[in-house]
């Protein structure tokens, strides 16, 4: 288990450490990420702090879920710049 710092909220922590391995290539793209359960093992956080990551994770647009199946990286990484050009030339 992971120490927490305890100036910022777990899940954000919790999902910056997925956001760094979905980054790092851990998770590749079309991968199955940690599902809540996984998580509450892997790091002792409680139900709704595992369902907040996800959620989290889901609004940035890093993973999407497949109910019944799980949590998957997403194919195409959103841009990190908010510029809104949309010239993004990058093949899938």
């Amino acid at each position: 288990m992971i120490e927490f710092a305890p100036d910022e909220p777990r899940w954000r922590q919790v999902a910056r450490i997925i956001r760094e391995r979905i980054a790092d290539g851990t998770y590749p793209p079309g991968t199955r990420i940690p599902s809540v359960v996984e998580m509450l093992n892997e790091f002792g956080i409680a139900t709704s702090t595992g369902q907040k990551v996800h959620r989290g994770l889901r609004d940035e647009g890093l993973i999407y879920t497949e109910p019944g199946m799980g949590s998957f990286v997403t194919k195409r990484r959103p841009e990190t710049s908010t510029s809104g050009r949309g010239d993004d030339t990058t093949a899938d």
